[in-house]
């Protein structure tokens, strides 16, 4: 008989106006990754939040069984009580505070009123050693990279005698090297008898460590599969999440090239505090009307202090070299002449740069270009909603009404509402930093309809983007990129994922 961790029956969430989870099945067993899949908005998050008492016994319908026993969690603290711990996608960890105290933060070993360091310390060493990491305790949290500190939320969950371990999106910003990490990580923790729930847009990730996979679509489970009782493809996922067959993961596109927009030569950026430390190294590319042109390198390899240095010079100091856009030298020392310029730039972290998560889609819409709503600094509403509707009408955001605020909506809605902005300001050459991160395979595809329409209308585009099949599929020329430095140049035709790497490690 199946040793059952967790059951959740018929659960049943409803929003004002909206039922967010329909009589959602889950069922997970001892020891086992279970993989949670769906497209942006289709209710995983909401599901994992009953589950961990966020939303709490009673606002609810339907039951949570945690080792056969039923549970109704008033808050996260029950949760956790019972070994249920959630590490979400934006990580709740204090950058100035060192490793042991943000891993006892909320859970301190007191005595007498007076926490212990030494055992604190001491117990730290331990929960590090367990996840693979050799940094001192006393170390800040701050000077760790993204991968250490997702291995840091995880030494955090074990702290807290860990018995179903939910990872919400866990590699979206690492790259291959930190997410191999993790995911061998999981395999380990499977070994020790620890059961865990994946939620990830990456398929091949899937693949490599799922037991078994639960799909939910439109607020409803679709389907459960199991792993080892049957042959899964990548398809099969994708058509239970999606409803229905995609023949092709991105969209044909036939190119046809024209004149050169932007041309960069010899630019140089220099870090904006370290001043004798060089972050760019005589860049030098272009990108002509209606062609999208990849930027491929691993994180740290410079690319988005490349883009932001080129927006407005939105990083670095002592920044030299030129710009020509349509022939002419450009003046691109802000972000408004920049905008002016013909240059847009859509920032990997949509939530914290690119919109203001608190305001409606109308106002985030057209943020870029006020001008273009306003008379005398005083914006017109009426022409504002109209242009906002429009966008929402033609990006197929998925929205009641642009009065929604933005908060609100699915990671590929906000980044449409991202898209709409920059789109809005009219740009020549639109420079996309991550533009699918963090989002479905459905909401991808619309995204680079969007994209393959922009190169189509005879803008330029540049993307930048972690997943090498992205930018093999969607790309007509790639620049790689390492330390900086561009290493080297393939067209569309000869572009590998191999090629692509070999210039990397070579470099």
């Amino acid at each position: 008989m199946e040793n059952i961790i967790l059951e959740m029956r018929g659960i049943t969430k409803t929003f004002p106006g909206v039922k967010a989870l329909d009589s959602v099945n889950l069922k997970v067993r001892e020891g086992e990754i279970h993989a949670l899949v769906g497209e942006n908005g289709a209710g995983k998050s909401t599901l994992m939040k009953v589950l961990s008492g966020v939303y709490p016994f009673g606002s609810y319908d339907g039951d949570i069984l945690f080792n056969g026993e039923t549970v109704a969690f008033s808050g996260i603290t029950d949760s956790e009580e019972k070994g249920i711990i959630i590490i979400h996608q934006e990580l709740a960890l204090v950058p100035l505070l060192s490793i042991a105290e943000n891993l006892f933060l909320g859970n301190e070993n007191v005595e007498n009123g007076v926490i212990n360091w030494p055992k604190t310390y001491a117990r730290t060493q331990t929960l590090l050693e367990m996840v693979g990491l050799k940094e001192s305790p006393s170390t800040l949290l701050g000077q760790l990279g993204v991968g250490k500190q997702q291995l840091v939320e995880i030494a955090k969950a074990l702290a807290k005698d860990v018995k179903l371990l939910i990872l919400d999106e866990p590699t979206s910003a690492l790259q291959e090297n930190d997410s191999a990490k993790l995911l061998d990580l999981l395999l380990e923790f499977k070994a020790q008898g620890i059961s865990s729930i994946l939620i990830t847009h990456k398929l091949n990730e899937i693949s490599r460590v799922a037991d078994s996979i639960t799909v939910i679509r439109d607020g409803a489970s679709v389907s459960t599969l199991d792993c080892h009782a049957q042959s899964i493809s990548e398809e099969d996922i994708i058509r239970d999440m999606v409803g229905r067959d995609m023949a092709n993961r991105y969209p044909q596109r036939e190119s046809h090239l024209g004149k050169i927009l932007m041309e960069v030569s010899s630019w140089n950026v220099w870090h904006p505090e370290a001043l004798d430390r060089q972050m760019i190294h005589d860049i030098a590319f272009n990108v002509r009307a209606g062609e999208i042109v990849g930027i491929a390198g691993l994180m740290g390899s410079g690319r988005t202090e490349l883009a932001m240095s080129l927006f407005g010079q939105s990083y670095g100091k002592n920044i030299q070299g030129e710009v020509r856009l349509r022939g002419e030298s450009a003046d691109l020392s802000s972000v408004p002449k920049a905008i002016k310029s013909g240059l847009a730039y859509v920032t990997e972290d949509r939530k914290e740069l690119g919109l203001i998560l608190e305001e409606t889609i109308q106002i985030n819409t057209t943020l870029a270009n006020l001008d273009r709503v306003s008379s005398r600094g005083v914006i017109n509403e009426n022409i504002e909603r109209q242009v906002s509707e429009d966008y929402r009408q033609a990006l197929n955001i998925r929205t009641p009404s642009v009065f929604q605020k933005v908060m609100n909506l699915s990671g590929g809605n906000q980044q449409k509402v991202v898209l709409s902005k920059w789109l809005y300001s009219q740009p020549d050459v639109l420079i996309l930093d991550e533009p699918t991160r963090g989002i479905d395979v459905g909401a991808k595809f619309e995204i680079y309809n969007i994209i393959n329409q922009l190169a189509d209308d005879g803008k330029g585009v540049v993307m930048i983007s972690s997943e090498m099949p992205e930018l093999l599929g969607m790309c007509d020329r790639i620049y790689v990129m390492n330390e900086g430095r561009f290493v080297g140049e393939l067209d569309q035709a000869d572009a590998s994922q191999e090629k692509i790497m070999s210039m990397i490690v070579k470099a």
